[in-house]
């Protein structure tokens, strides 16, 4: 039923609505590509070069730098405009997994070529859900994302169940796998190359931070803080203290995928339907609970349920970047002029990363100091609390008013 409702909407964009086809099809391989890479970066970590939980949680600091640079990278190419930029970011995606798989003999050598990658993936963070807004109408900015994002999440299950079978048939086959990330990035590039370039607007400030957009930078701040303690030490709790391998962490990618396939479109009615702040209310508190389940589980329950717990926990945790999408049509519709939305968008994903680059290193030694992963999440549930104290201050018609007036 899935896959039937997905090619129908498929067949419909190909003939109705060339522009987003185009960019849905790149991000198709983009999906592909992310499944991959996500499904075996850390068994790799650990297999290639056996770091500890302290060297993983530094390692965020040169890989989510790469999202600290993005305001920067975004306005001094911004003559560009979306579209070429986009290319540009699949471009550093491509050479960032290309290098890991056949450049990248040391692991200092590795973290050149992930800056690389994770550069590609952080500029394209604002730019995705800018360039699907400027190809919609304001009343349907959720239904559209969600859709762009269903697709792309089909396809990351599909890359998922590559990496698995492939890692089941050759448990130490990661360069073929990041060699296949790589060939899909580029032909995601050569997809966006029949699109019809945006015209750069070149009244668009290079850098932006606004008063009025502050509690915009607040959010990006918690979640990030909060999001990546889970990107970071999620998978490794299931890798490092329960030895799960890369085909299992496929799968749960593809179970994860599944559940995503259906709450985009969920989430994305809920956005027009409901609004911003009563999604990102309940995405807030389902958090919390969440960061509970994996802090108290292995003090209340045996080894086996715990690991499931935390499975379940996995799954659900990484289903909920969905909700994202809540966010970004949040800031576009409290924008004080359409020019503000991209370079605070950059910014928002800049500010995301210093939290992003210093936290998991906090977790790390917290981890390292405590000898459990317990309190670490316990920390994020914290945060997570922040967030729903920082969400229930969203007001977008009372802002929308104020800007008009000001």
């Amino acid at each position: 039923m899935i896959l039937t409702n997905f090619f129908s909407r498929l067949k419909h964009q190909l003939t109705n609505d060339r522009e987003f086809m185009l960019f849905l099809i790149a991000g198709l391989f983009i999906g592909l590509a992310g499944g991959i890479y996500n499904s075996i970066f850390p068994n790799y970590l650990h297999d290639t070069f056996g770091i500890s939980e302290f060297q993983r949680g530094v390692l965020e600091i040169p890989r989510e730098g790469a999202g600290l640079v993005v305001m920067f990278v975004v306005g001094l190419m911004s003559f560009l405009g979306d579209i070429k930029l986009s290319r540009v970011s699949l471009i550093f995606n491509a050479l960032g997994s290309l290098g890991i798989a056949i450049l990248a003999p040391s692991y200092g050598s590795m973290i050149v070529w992930l800056f690389v990658f994770s550069l590609g993936q952080h500029l394209l963070i604002p730019l995705t859900p800018k360039i699907i807004m400027d190809l919609s109408t304001t009343e349907h900015y959720g239904m559209r994302i969600a859709r762009n994002s269903a697709y792309a999440q089909v396809a990351t299950i599909v890359g998922c169940g590559i990496a698995m079978l492939w890692m089941l048939a050759f448990p130490q086959g990661y360069v073929t796998m990041y060699i296949f990330a790589a060939v899909f990035f580029v032909i995601a590039v050569a997809a966006m190359f029949f699109m019809r370039p945006d015209k750069p607007d070149h009244k668009r400030p290079q850098f932006m931070f606004r008063k009025k957009y502050m509690l915009f930078y607040a959010l990006c701040f918690a979640n990030g803080a909060r999001k990546q303690i889970f990107l970071t030490f999620a998978p490794w709790v299931l890798v490092y203290i329960f030895g799960v391998k890369t085909p299992i962490i496929a799968l749960l990618g593809i179970v994860t995928g599944v559940v995503m396939v259906g709450t985009r479109t969920i989430v994305g009615r809920a956005i027009d339907t409901l609004g911003e702040r009563k999604v990102l209310m309940a995405e807030a508190m389902l958090l919390v609970l969440i960061c509970l389940g994996y802090g108290l589980s292995g003090k209340l329950f045996s080894v086996g349920v715990t690991l499931v717990i935390v499975a379940v926990c996995y799954v659900i945790d990484s289903s909920m970047s969905v909700v994202e999408m809540a966010r970004y049509t949040y800031m576009r519709k409290i924008a004080v002029v359409e020019s503000d939305v991209t370079p605070t968008l950059s910014a928002g994903t800049s500010i995301d990363h210093i939290a992003s680059m210093f936290i998991p290193t906090l977790g790390g030694a917290l981890w390292a100091l405590t000898g459990s992963y317990e309190p670490v999440f316990l920390a994020a549930a914290a945060i997570a609390v922040i967030n729903i104290i920082l969400t229930s201050r969203i007001k977008i018609e009372g802002l929308r008013q104020a800007i008009s007036d000001s």
